[in-house]
């Protein structure tokens, strides 16, 4: 019984705090502690709080850490803090480590994408897999929803940075979550999800966000090393992606295919940006069947 009772524990998601770098860090895990780890780095305008139900569904083999990057969600958003795409991918790595993550796949979603693959071009030896899902590193793939951005890293005004800042908001929020799914499955889509990280952005987290956002201009001369990586380092490598989706639409999931041809590549056709609000069922299975293969239970850590 008090094995079933362990078991049970183990499955269910903890949410804890760490002091990193006298930064205080909010985080979720789930699973036993010498198990395969994967590692779970969120998108914008989001938390750890995207992988919430996934967690538990994986939980009983692997490892599950999500953390919330600094300025997001319940972690500290200190002064002195690099809010870009280098100082979240060093966050990432300190994090893994921090708890004994040495090696790991990763869940490549949003600008997570991005945040993860920085790690894994400093680290290589700490990847041993990549799930990817609706996550943007080919230029000539972005979809229509990129132009207002396109326009501000053809010429970057203080009026186009305004207009950035518009878009964070509480409706700007709404509309990231619905995207392009039609009605029924945007049904499935938690207003939860736009009210929770609405509430939290106070004046100084939401011009983080307006600075990340603005970013993205530098982060785009960076597509092609996240490109090389994966050609040169050909990570096991499974490809989940919901094409209804205005910024990263099927044309950006198949040009991964360029540079990991051996990837599997899964297309949810009613399925947009979060997949895993909407086709959480379909999903898990792919990915415990993955997994499986990528991280065995045999390989579990101590």
């Amino acid at each position: 019984m008090q094995a079933m009772a362990t078991h049970l524990d183990e499955k269910r998601v903890r949410h804890k705090w760490l002091d990193l770098d006298g930064m205080n860090i909010f985080y979720r895990e789930a699973g036993a502690e010498n198990a395969p780890v994967l590692l779970l780095p969120h998108g914008y305008p989001c938390s750890s709080y995207e992988f919430r139900e996934l967690m538990p569904a994986l939980a009983d083999r692997w490892r599950l850490l999500a953390p919330d990057f600094p300025g997001c969600g319940y972690s500290d958003a200190p002064g002195g803090f690099s809010y870009d795409f280098d100082g979240y991918a060093e966050f990432l790595h300190a994090f893994a480590q921090k708890l004994g993550a040495s090696r790991f796949a990763i869940y490549l979603h949003d600008f997570g994408s991005q945040i993860g693959l920085r790690l894994a071009i400093r680290h290589p030896e700490c990847i041993e897999a990549v799930i990817i899902q609706n996550g943007d590193i080919y230029e000539d793939a972005l979809g229509p929803k990129y132009e207002g951005l396109k326009e501000y890293w053809r010429n970057p005004t203080p009026e186009g940075r305004e207009k950035i800042a518009t878009a964070v908001s509480e409706e700007g929020f709404r509309e990231e979550f619905l995207n392009e799914v039609d009605a029924d499955v945007a049904e499935r889509i938690s207003p939860d999800l736009w009210q929770l990280h609405w509430s939290l952005m106070d004046e100084k987290r939401r011009q983080i966000a307006i600075d990340v956002i603005a970013g993205l201009r530098e982060n785009v001369a960076w597509f092609p090393r996240y490109q090389a990586y994966l050609r040169e380092h050909r990570p096991p490598a499974l490809i989940v992606w919901g094409p209804r989706d205005g910024y990263m639409p099927e044309k950006s999931a198949r040009a991964y295919l360029r540079d990991l041809p051996d990837a599997e590549l899964h297309l949810f056709e009613t399925g947009g940006h979060w997949l895993l609000e909407t086709h959480l069922e379909e999903v898990v299975p792919l990915l415990r069947d993955f997994l499986g293969r990528v991280l065995p239970a045999a390989s579990m850590r101590g």
